[in-house]
């Protein structure tokens, strides 16, 4: 009896230890929301996917999606250990599916309108009136902005078409298949020096929530530990030269309210979701 107790809780051991070791061998997923192509995304995120796995001592991996809808769904249904998305996925993700918002970006987030140099700068409207404009996604922030921009100027476009990447937005736009196109101003940047001289930014948005880091909350015995490790990544010379080189500025705490004034964008994306999901 003795015996079969002892092996008996032996085996619970081994079968602890075993889970235990599978669950560390688990990559930790971070979902990046599809602002740019996969490509970039990876190549961009590779200094900080580097520096998380080697202080986390597990596997980390970057994913994304095909659009920004299909990001939020994911997301939602908790396919993501930690996300970074704009301000309005990240009111919904905390709200619907339990993330925390841990930290943003120091260098202001806007959505740009971008168009060829030839559109008139006082008379936009009358130009794009009845033609073809260009979105990231229909979920995606500079999107619903340019949607909104539009509406606010009275102007409605032929159609608007969907693009999964700014710089093949850019070209659509210089090779007038498009008279506008809507993306982020950190995208504009980004894109080459030869390519920016052929646009022109006609519109600018206020500044808005840009990529907010968030932890899912099945990870939350991790909190201080993923806070102390983007605390070290901001100050290594791998995260400095990440920052320097997409324009960042370092990290920053959220501000108070600054989630909640997303709302509107939320509730559009929350929309968005239900109307495909009855298709």
């Amino acid at each position: 009896m003795l015996m079969s107790c002892m092996r008996w809780c032996c085996g619970v051991v081994l079968c602890v230890y075993a889970a235990l070791s599978m669950a560390s061998d688990m990559p930790f997923r971070i979902g990046v929301a599809p602002h740019t192509s996969a490509r970039l995304i990876l190549q961009q995120y590779q200094p900080l996917r580097a520096s998380l796995e080697k202080g986390l001592g597990r596997p980390v991996e970057i994913a994304t999606a095909s659009d920004f809808t299909d990001f939020a769904r994911r997301g939602l249904r908790g396919e993501f250990d930690m996300v970074i998305t704009t301000g309005h996925q990240a009111l919904l993700l905390r709200d619907d599916a339990r993330y925390i918002p841990l930290l943003t970006y120091r260098a202001p987030f806007q959505a740009v309108v971008v168009g060829l140099p030839s559109l008139p700068q006082g008379n936009v409207a009358s130009h794009v009136q009845g033609k073809t404009v260009l979105g990231l996604s229909p979920s995606s922030l500079v999107t619903l902005w340019g949607i909104h921009w539009l509406e606010q100027n009275k102007i409605r476009p032929q159609r608007m078409q969907f693009i999964s990447a700014a710089d093949s937005m850019a070209q659509l736009v210089i090779q007038q298949d498009a008279v506008v196109g809507f993306m982020s101003q950190a995208n504009y940047e980004k894109l080459g020096a030869d390519i920016r001289a052929q646009l022109r930014v006609v519109a600018r948005s206020p500044e808005m929530a840009g990529r907010i880091y968030l932890l899912h909350s099945r990870q939350h015995s991790r909190l201080p530990q993923m806070q102390r490790l983007l605390a070290q990544f901001a100050q290594s010379p791998e995260g400095l030269q990440y920052f320097q080189e997409n324009k960042l500025d370092g990290y920053r705490a959220i501000k108070p309210g600054e989630l909640e004034v997303m709302r509107p964008y939320a509730e559009e994306v929350r929309r968005t979701l239900t109307t495909s999901s009855a298709h």
